[in-house]
């Protein structure tokens, strides 16, 4: 029998790449989203890359009585992934109360329900963000936790709070929480990537969609901060490493092999990359300019984040593979194949 994996947020970003994953590595998946920054499509898209489609349910995990009902009739889950989340930092300033709604009350709603069901296992979205700005670098998870600079940031910080808490009081339940660095990268088929919603507030899909036409100018926030070309530096990490970090952390909560009922894992590569460097190795890998312009430091940017990694792969056993180079090329290739099949 293979074990079944509720996914919440399934058909997003990270949530797809790791629902193939999980596929690959014989567990059965069942997709709960929204669809409000995801598209039904990707459903499509993952049968296509595993052979097996997901079981789908649309569904508002704000509603209460809708999410005890689907996870009651998925009560033989032995583990869920928490992806479901609204995620521009950006927009989260601008509304911050529909950030608060939508990443708290699904969480909580969600938490209750398997509690509800006695589902034993929770695995949490979370961002190097609950950071702040460091004390110190590389940063591990020993790092004091700060109040992050945007809501959506927050909102991580806060959940984990809430996890932590509910940890302590129900001792049937363990729980991990992945801290991500910086994602970019697509699948190596083409046929899942990175698609926002609206006008992209991470870097890498500004760049594919500023060099395929989409966007006029990329625009550079800052080359006056204390690193080594002057613009800041983070740790960016292939979505299909992370992915596989996500299969890991399965692995660990439905073989028990946990040493504490909450665990915390940064994912990163270890490495630092500037904004010119990313710009550098695209113009590189795909033989073109790309038409940026330097401006002022946007409100909030910190200097440097990368990670370390060293528990991750000790206690995961796990490592990201993908160079930079990589990453980018995979993005530019998904971003390429899917501008051809949607000319709107």
């Amino acid at each position: 029998m293979k074990q079944k994996i509720i996914v919440t947020g399934g058909c997003g970003y990270i949530g797809s790449h790791t629902v193939v994953e999980l596929i690959e590595n014989n567990y059965e998946v069942v997709i709960f989203d929204d669809l409000s920054n995801s598209s039904s499509e990707t459903i499509d898209r993952i049968e296509k890359i595993t052979g097996i489609k997901p079981t789908f349910v649309e569904i508002d995990l704000k509603d209460e009585l809708a999410t005890n009902k689907a996870f009651k009739i998925h009560n033989d889950a032995k583990s869920v992934i928490n992806f479901a989340a609204h995620k521009a930092v950006g927009e989260s300033v601008q509304k911050p109360l529909m950030y608060y709604k939508n990443n708290l009350y699904s969480l909580i709603n969600v938490l209750s329900a398997i509690e509800e069901q006695n589902i034993d296992g929770f695995i949490f979205s979370s961002s190097a963000t609950v950071y702040g700005t460091p004390n110190s670098l590389p940063i591990t998870e020993k790092n004091e936790t700060q109040r992050p600079f945007s809501p959506y940031g927050n909102t991580k910080k806060m959940a984990e709070e809430i996890l932590d808490d509910l940890i302590k009081s129900n001792k049937n339940l363990a729980a991990i929480s992945l801290r991500y660095f910086n994602p970019i990268g697509a699948h190596e088929s083409g046929l899942i990537g990175e698609l926002p919603t609206g006008v992209p507030n991470n870097l890498m899909p500004y760049i594919t969609q500023t060099a395929v036409g989409i966007r006029e100018k990329l625009m550079v926030y800052g080359n006056d901060y204390p690193t080594k070309d002057g613009t800041p530096i983070r740790d960016y990490i292939h979505v299909v490493d992370l992915a596989k970090a996500h299969v890991l952390a399965v692995d660990r909560i439905v073989k028990k092999e946990q040493e504490e009922a909450f665990e915390i894992f940064n994912l990163g590569t270890g490495n630092g990359y500037s904004v010119l460097d990313v710009i550098n190795s695209f113009e590189k890998v795909t033989n073109s300019k790309l038409n940026y312009e330097i401006t002022g430091r946007r409100p909030g940017d910190v200097p440097q984040l990368f990670a370390a990694i060293d528990l991750a792969k000790e206690k995961l056993g796990w490592v990201a593979g993908k160079t930079l180079d990589e990453m980018i090329s995979s993005s530019w290739s998904w971003e390429q194949k899917y501008r051809a099949t949607h000319k709107s």
